[in-house]
């Protein structure tokens, strides 16, 4: 019996965004769009070092965009979901939907 590669949902699954940490962000991010990365480094309780590292990932994949900017004299980091970021997360929680036995048009 051969087994047909690329037919289970598993296969869209996108590999960028099966991490929890890099999940959780992108989840926190399609909610409100663009949060400062303090709110984001609370909401998914993980290190300012931790989250670096995850938002470094997305960046390089072109899922979110790191904005920099002052306040005052208080340097502040912003992180929003970019349009390409938001169709991956929607085509990744598709799939899980998929593998689920749930509907995926939701």
């Amino acid at each position: 019996m051969t087994v047909s590669q690329g037919t289970h949902p598993r296969h869209r699954l996108d590999d960028v965004l099966q991490n929890a940490v890099r999940f959780s962000v992108m989840a926190a991010l399609d909610r409100a769009g663009t949060l400062g990365f303090r709110e984001v480094r609370d909401a998914v309780e993980i290190t300012d070092s931790a989250l670096s590292k995850q938002v470094t990932t997305l960046e390089a994949a072109g899922y979110v965009a790191v904005g920099k900017a002052f306040v005052g004299k208080t340097p502040r980091t912003s992180l929003t979901l970019t349009r390409t970021g938001r169709a991956a997360w929607r085509a990744h929680l598709d799939a899980l939907r998929l593998i689920a036995g749930g509907d995926a048009a939701l």
